[in-house]
């Protein structure tokens, strides 16, 4: 059972207890499963540091075993190192998204924020922002906090599966999450990280899993760095004022009747999309 059944139910409640809204999913979520407050803290510390050290573990030489990932989150580092195109943070937070999701392929240990699939798109926000708005350690666990009441709703009411609702149930969760912890981390409102969430969501409704080979790796390590700028560009939005036209229980809603539509061949089964293009299937042969 989990601590809130909507997001407007978590803002509501949220209001009602006079606590900032990190800290009343973290309060709902000791109160759901027992648990004293220090060791929640510690746990979702844990998280932190992880995500933290799969990013710091990244190496360029690295290749997954198939050969199709490893690489391109170096290059991504270096060129965001000198004039690139979208600015330096924006690309270093598609380097960093490169960089996980290419820890993930290559085996090593990363968080799944909500999933392995989608593990590059929170700590490719968090971490650079981190950096560039000299955010504490403190206020990370915070974000992360909001990121997981947000994921929590989006599971029950929708998916977080691939399998079952196509990548925008990973990639776009992770990005709903995502954009509403950078809203929350940088001063805005509840109900502005709720139309974070739900703009951000919205822009992914429909992707699907294609998966080449049946591996997490072509199109998915690419489609963190979409997740991860979408996020920043949703919370900058609602930063900026802008809302939803559609509340974000009802984008969950659409997302799960989307996924539900969606046919099996673009869930996870390598039947359609990219997986079954020519080029796919000859990589699916080879492997």
């Amino acid at each position: 059972m989990i601590a809130f059944d909507s997001i407007a139910q978590m803002l509501q409640d949220t209001e009602q207890s006079g606590l900032p809204l990190w800290e009343n999913i973290l309060e709902s979520d000791c109160r759901r499963q027992d648990l004293p407050r220090a060791r929640s803290l510690e746990r979702m510390g844990a998280m932190l540091d992880a995500m933290v050290q799969a990013d710091e573990s990244y190496q360029a030489q690295d290749r997954s075993h198939s050969g199709l990932s490893g690489g391109d989150g170096a290059k991504m580092t270096l060129y965001a190192a000198g004039d690139p195109l979208c600015g330096p943070l924006l690309s270093q937070v598609m380097a960093g998204a490169l960089r996980m999701g290419e820890c993930n392929a290559c085996m090593k240990r990363i968080v799944a924020a909500p999933t392995a699939g989608a593990c590059g798109v929170l700590p490719a926000v968090l971490l650079p922002c981190a950096r560039h708005f000299s955010l504490s350690r403190e206020q990370l666990v915070q974000a992360l906090y909001v990121a997981s009441g947000f994921g929590m709703v989006i599971a029950a009411r929708a998916s977080i599966s691939g399998a079952e609702g196509g990548c925008q149930a990973e990639v776009g969760s992770a990005s709903g999450m995502a954009a509403a912890a950078l809203v929350s981390v940088l001063g805005g409102t509840p109900e502005q990280m709720a139309h974070a969430c739900a703009m951000a969501l919205s822009n992914t409704l429909g992707l699907v899993c294609d998966p080449v080979a049946g591996l997490v790796e072509v199109p998915c390590v690419n489609r963190n760095v979409m997740g991860a700028v979408n996020a920043l560009s949703c919370a900058e939005m609602a930063l900026s004022g802008v809302e939803s036209a559609i509340p974000c229980d009802e984008v969950i809603d659409a997302m799960r009747a989307v996924g539900d539509a969606l046919p099996a061949s673009l869930r996870e089964t390598g039947g359609g999309g990219l997986a079954a293009t020519p080029t796919g299937r000859r990589i699916a042969e080879q492997m």
